[in-house]
């Protein structure tokens, strides 16, 4: 399955590098793009932005066009708002920030994406200038995918670019259906989606070998598909987290009090069983950090995680496990690392997990392709001050997810019919 839902790869590796030219290409002189970006950043109480990748992430789009002599009108969303206009979800507070990342430049805002004072405001801009739009999700036509509510936000620029990966799985009015008013040549990816979909691309379909995927997290459950879908394509699969035990406990071992998903045992054992037939190496934890309550003060122990006595539960992979995992990776030349090996929020839990993260960042520097998806993954890295010592840390985490899912993205499959 391809990023639009179709399995011809070298054929769509071919139109996707199209598509990617196309941006870098284009010159955007006296032309109005409308850019949906992924401005769905987290706020304090007094509305001050905590952590401001997903704009750091697009702004190289947004200067390539300003540069060009364009002018900029950017669309998103912020949180859930349900009832409509909403103070607390108003794009109007990022306003202060965004002109500080751009600099020397004109940013205007709406107090709404459509109707009047959108269309006489984007009408007004200039080459060089930037207009925010009001949160999209005011509107519930965004989230129906309504086609009359795309149409009138696509009257308002004469290119679409959509840069924001991270609602590239939603098939949105803005991140889907607007693409069908615009003409082949005058839509496209951004500069950020572009490296998303080609370093996803690349993993999924190009991925030198041996490909270890290091796949951790809570359930079984949550990663099912990613596991199905990526034993046709890696050599070595890493399962840490509390999933393990699931793994553990469907092949008759004693796991203590830790997370078990009893009604996911059958599949635990299809899952080695398809592995086995596949050639492909499952590799799980053999030794756990255990701990007798779910706190960070709980006491801890290490032992071998198919035989965890009662009252006792595997918060973090081992020492062993550790040694096994680091000599599977530093042999690995592709790397995709989709969730924790235990719970690293807490110190007494996060060896496991840093322990990975230094391995992968070591196997990148001598040679390998990593990625980093998921927004646990990516937290650790972040953590640990690791992500520039990765080939490339991913900012879409549900879209990255259905991604390995072999799902097809919505707001890529949009564009890509051009």
């Amino acid at each position: 399955m391809f990023l639009d839902g179709t399995s011809n790869n070298k054929q769509q590796t071919i139109n996707t590098k199209q598509k990617m030219s196309t941006f870098s290409n284009y010159n955007f002189s006296n032309k109005k793009a409308l850019i949906r970006v992924d401005f769905n950043v987290p706020l304090n109480d007094q509305f001050d932005i905590t952590d401001d990748t997903r704009m750091t992430a697009t702004i190289p789009t947004i200067k390539k066009i300003l540069l060009d002599g364009g002018s900029v009108i950017l669309m998103s969303h912020l949180g859930r708002p349900k009832d409509g206009p909403t103070d607390k979800y108003s794009l109007k507070h990022l306003v202060a920030h965004l002109k500080n990342l751009l600099g020397e430049v004109e940013v205007d805002f709406a107090n709404d994406c459509i109707g009047e004072v959108a269309i006489q405001k984007s009408a007004a801009l200039k080459p060089g200038q930037v207009l925010l739009l009001e949160n999209l999700r005011f509107y519930k036509e965004e989230e129906k995918g309504d086609a009359a509510f795309a149409e009138k936000l696509s009257k308002l620029g004469d290119v679409y670019v959509n840069d924001a990966f991270g609602t590239a799985h939603r098939a949105h009015a803005s991140t889907a259906v607007i693409a069908q008013f615009f003409p082949a040549e005058n839509k496209m990816f951004g500069l950020l989606m572009e490296a998303e979909v080609l370093n996803a691309e690349k993993v999924m379909h190009d991925a030198q070998k041996p490909f270890t995927a290091i796949i951790g997290g809570a359930k079984v459950s949550d990663k099912i598909l990613i596991i199905e879908n990526l034993l046709n394509r890696a050599t070595d699969i890493i399962i840490g987290g509390g999933m393990a035990y699931t793994f553990w406990k469907a092949q008759g071992k004693i796991i203590g009090n830790s997370l078990c998903e009893d009604d996911r045992m059958p599949l635990a054992l299809e899952i080695l069983e398809k592995a086995k037939s596949l050639g492909v190496n499952i590799h799980l934890p053999m030794d756990s950090t255990i701990a007798d309550k779910f706190a960070a003060d709980a006491q801890t122990t290490n032992c071998e995680s198919y035989g965890i006595p009662s009252g006792w539960m595997g918060l973090d992979i081992g020492q062993k496990a550790v040694a096994n995992f680091r000599e599977v990776i530093l042999k690995s030349k592709t790397i995709l690392w989709n969730g924790p090996m235990g719970v690293f929020e807490m110190e007494k839990f996060q060896n496991g997990t840093k322990s990975i993260a230094l391995a992968v960042a070591e196997a990148t520097k001598n040679g390998a392709f990593s990625l980093v998806g998921g927004g646990d993954s990516v937290a650790a890295v972040n953590m640990f001050h690791l992500s520039d010592q990765v080939s490339y840390v991913s900012t879409g985490g549900g879209a990255m997810l259905e991604y390995f899912e072999g799902k097809k993205l919505p707001g890529i499959a949009a564009i890509k019919k051009g």
